[in-house]
């Protein structure tokens, strides 16, 4: 049996290329293999900056969205993996930058109505405060220093060595632990 040939590069460039322009053109059957070929590469992207499944899907929709709308214009094939894997981090830090909450001015204050308390939400604030205090208290003692200090008021690294007479290259590692550890506390109560 004679054995199979692997394609030249050119040949394989020209596949690429068509399946660049059957994208283009919106061929159903490019969009399923692309996404069968690269969808773990655009989740792994976003994953990188999202942690929400819902964000990463947000992200991963928008680059495949961004894919359709510039299929045409690359130029070489062999950027595609690069390109998808750019824009799905872009596209991930877009999600993030859209999730952060505007600060209203003093003027926009003063003209919007109070509004009423809401009550559900109010316990369910002091439900989570509670639980985060009740996780922080089972953390050693040094990262429970460290979280304790970080939750009082924003202040530096080298502030925080001081008050808490810890290297300040020790606080990064600390937090790090401390946040993970605080995390699979609380996360399986989240949900």
């Amino acid at each position: 049996m004679p054995a199979l040939l692997a394609p030249s590069p050119a040949t394989a460039d020209a596949a690429d290329r068509s399946v660049l322009d059957a994208l283009a053109a919106g061929d159903e059957r490019a969009w399923q293999a692309t996404v069968d070929r690269f969808g773990s590469l655009l989740r792994s992207s976003a994953r990188v900056v999202l942690r929400s499944d819902a964000d990463v899907d947000e992200a991963v929709q928008r680059t495949w969205v961004l894919l359709l709308r510039h299929a045409g214009a690359i130029q070489d094939v062999r950027c595609l993996p690069g390109w998808l894997a750019t824009t799905a981090r872009r596209e991930a830090l877009a999600v993030l930058r859209s999730q952060q909450r505007a600060v209203p001015s003093d003027d926009v204050a003063d003209k919007v109505p109070p509004v009423e308390e809401d009550h559900a939400a109010r316990l369910m604030d002091d439900e989570l405060r509670q639980a985060l205090h009740r996780a922080v208290e089972t953390l050693p003692d040094s990262q429970r220093r460290v979280v304790q200090a970080m939750l009082r008021e924003q202040r530096s690294y080298d502030d925080l060595s001081r008050e808490l007479r810890i290297p300040r290259g020790s606080l990064g590692p600390l937090r790090g632990r401390a946040i993970r550890a605080l995390r699979a506390q609380l996360e399986p109560s989240l949900r």
